[in-house]
C-alpha cells in the first residue's frame, strides 16, 4: 500500500497550492516516486502537479464520481509511486452540498491523514480555537498535524504552535513565513497554468526553487512521510474505468496541445488510448495543418491570451473546415468552443477564429465555476439522446450566437452557453461549455471513437 497523505485548506487562499507545490518538489529532490491528486475538478493545479513530480496528476470527485471509481482511479495512478500526495479544494468541509464533493468526503474514502493549512496571519490563541473547531466537527476526517501558514515571525510562531499543541493535541507540522516568494502567478481564474507560464511569465522556473526551499526549511518533511506510511489499508477495486479494448483500433485522435489548450483529464486520455487508439497532439497556435486524423478533440484553455495569434495561422482554420467537410467530429470544451466561434473581442481587440460555429465570443458578466448536469437531447457524438450527463463548467467569457443553433444538451443545473442550452451541434461538430470527465460520463470518449471509426469508413 503506497504512503498516503492529504493537505487540506481552513479556507480558500489558505495557500495550501503553494506549499503543496513545494513539498512535491522536495519530496522529488530526494528521489521520491510522487503521485500528486487533486480534489475536485481543475486543470491548473494539477498542471504544476504533473510538472513538478513527472507523473500525471488525478482529479477526484466526490460529487462527479462514485466511490468505486474514485477507488479505481486512486489506485491505478498511485501504482508504482513511493507517496501519494493530494490536495484538497477550498476549506476542508466545503461541498457541495453538506459533505457531498468536500475534501472531507475524499479524505474519509481514501482513509487518508490529513494536514491542515491554516492561514494563520494575526492570529495565535485563535488559531488554536479554529483548528479545535476543525478536529472535532467530523471525527472521522484524520486530522494529525498543521501547518502554520502566513506567520510574521518567531514570535508569532511560537505563541501560535503553543496554543494549537496544547489545547488541541495536534502537532503542528510546519510554519511557513509571510514571504512574498510563495506566491504564484495569478490571473482571473486562478492561476496561471504551467505551459503558459514557462513561455510568458519571467523567472517562473525560478520561482518554484525558492518556494521548495522555503517549504524544505518551514515543513518537519520527515514526520509527514511518517504519519503518510501510517495509512490505513484501502480495499483495492476491480478492474472497470481502464479495462482496454480493441473499439479503437487504427483510429487516430487529434488533441489540441500548446500554451493556448492544454485543460484535459489524463483520465479521458488515457481511455482513448485504452481502446487501441492512438493520441496524435497537435497546436494549433504553432501548426500549420492538422496531422491525418480520425477525430478531433480541442478541450479548454485560455485562447482570448492567444487571440491574436491564433488568428494569424489561417491555414490551420482551412484546415479544420476541410476536416468538419469531411464529417470528421470535432468535439471542443470550454476554450476549444471560443476557437471555433466566429471572433474572440478580447482586451478591445477582434481577432477572427475557425467560424465553425456562428457566435463572437466576449468577456463574461461573471465568473462561472460550477457543476453541471443535464442530459441529451438528440444523439450526437457524446452519446444518445436521454443520457444524463454530469460535469463542470469553468469560464470567464461567454458567446453571443449571430444565428439559431441546434443544441445537444439542455442543463438541469449550470449556465452553458445560453440559459442552460449547451452543446453547439453543427453537422459533426459538439461544442460546449462543459467539461466532462471519463469517471462522471461513462460514455465518453467512447463515442467519439465510433463516430471517428465511421467517419473514416466512408
Amino acid at each position: 500500500m503506497t504512503a498516503r497523505i492529504l493537505f487540506a485548506g481552513d479556507r480558500s487562499s489558505s495557500g495550501k497550492t503553494t506549499i503543496v507545490a513545494g513539498l512535491l518538489s522536495a519530496l522529488c529532490n530526494r528521489g521520491l516516486n510522487v503521485q500528486p491528486f487533486k480534489v475536485a475538478m481543475d486543470y491548473i493545479d494539477p498542471s504544476y502537479h504533473t510538472w513538478i513530480t513527472g507523473r500525471a496528476c488525478r482529479n477526484l470527485d466526490g460529487y462527479l464520481m462514485p466511490e468505486k471509481i474514485i477507488l479505481e482511479i486512486y489506485f491505478h495512478a498511485s501504482n508504482g509511486a513511493d507517496i501519494s500526495v493530494i490536495e484538497g479544494v477550498r476549506g476542508l468541509y466545503e461541498g457541495f452540498e453538506g459533505d457531498l464533493g468536500s475534501t472531507a468526503q475524499l479524505a474519509k474514502i481514501l482513509k487518508v491523514p490529513v494536514i491542515l493549512v491554516v492561514d494563520a496571519r494575526s492570529i495565535t490563541r485563535s488559531a488554536a480555537a479554529l483548528v479545535k473547531g476543525f478536529k472535532e466537527f467530523d471525527p472521522k476526517v484524520q486530522i494529525k498535524g498543521v501547518i502554520l501558514n502566513k506567520m510574521g515571525g518567531d514570535r508569532h510562531a511560537f505563541k501560535a504552535r503553543k496554543e494549537i499543541e496544547n489545547h488541541t493535541g495536534l502537532e503542528v507540522l510546519g510554519i511557513i513565513p509571510r514571504n512574498d516568494s510563495m506566491h504564484l502567478a495569478m490571473r482571473h481564474l486562478g492561476l496561471v497554468p504551467v505551459l503558459e507560464g514557462k513561455t510568458r511569465h519571467e523567472g517562473f522556473v525560478e520561482r518554484l526553487g525558492k518556494i521548495r526551499e522555503i517549504v524544505e526549511e518551514g515543513l518537519e518533511i520527515d514526520r509527514i512521510m511518517e504519519i503518510a506510511g501510517q495509512s490505513e489499508q484501502l480495499p483495492e477495486p476491480e478492474s472497470d474505468l481502464y479495462k482496454r479494448n480493441d473499439l479503437g483500433l487504427g483510429i487516430r485522435v487529434g488533441v489540441a496541445i500548446d500554451e493556448a489548450f492544454n485543460f484535459y483529464y489524463k483520465d479521458n486520455l488515457e481511455l482513448i488510448e485504452l481502446s487501441g487508439a492512438e493520441v496524435v497532439p497537435f497546436s494549433p497556435l504553432h501548426d500549420n495543418i492538422l496531422p491525418k486524423v480520425d477525430a478531433v478533440y480541442i478541450g479548454g484553455g485560455y485562447p482570448e491570451l492567444y487571440a491574436e495569434e491564433l488568428s494569424q495561422n489561417s491555414s490551420m482554420f482551412g484546415s479544420l473546415d476541410q476536416a468538419h467537410q469531411r464529417d470528421i467530429p470535432i468535439y471542443a470544451e470550454c476554450g476549444g468552443l471560443m476557437y471555433l466561434s466566429n471572433e474572440i473581442e478580447w482586451g478591445g481587440h477582434k481577432h477572427e477564429m475557425a467560424s465553425l460555429i456562428p457566435g463572437r465570443v466576449k468577456p463574461g458578466d461573471v465568473r462561472v465555476v460550477s457543476y453541471v448536469s443535464g442530459q441529451l437531447i438528440k444523439d450526437c457524438l457524446l452519446g444518445s439522446r436521454g443520457a444524463l450527463i454530469m460535469g463542470h463548467e469553468f469560464h470567464h467569457s461567454k458567446i453571443v450566437m449571430d444565428e439559431e443553433v441546434e443544441y445537444a444538451i439542455r442543463l438541469e443545473r449550470g449556465t452553458g452557453i445560453n440559459c442552460g442550452w449547451d452543446g453547439v451541434c453543427q453537422g459533426s461538430i459538439v461544442a460546449s461549455y462543459t467539461h466532462i470527465h471519463s469517471g462522471s460520463y461513462r460514455s465518453f470518449p467512447l463515442q467519439l471513437i465510433i463516430f471517428g471509426k465511421n467517419a473514416r469508413s466512408k
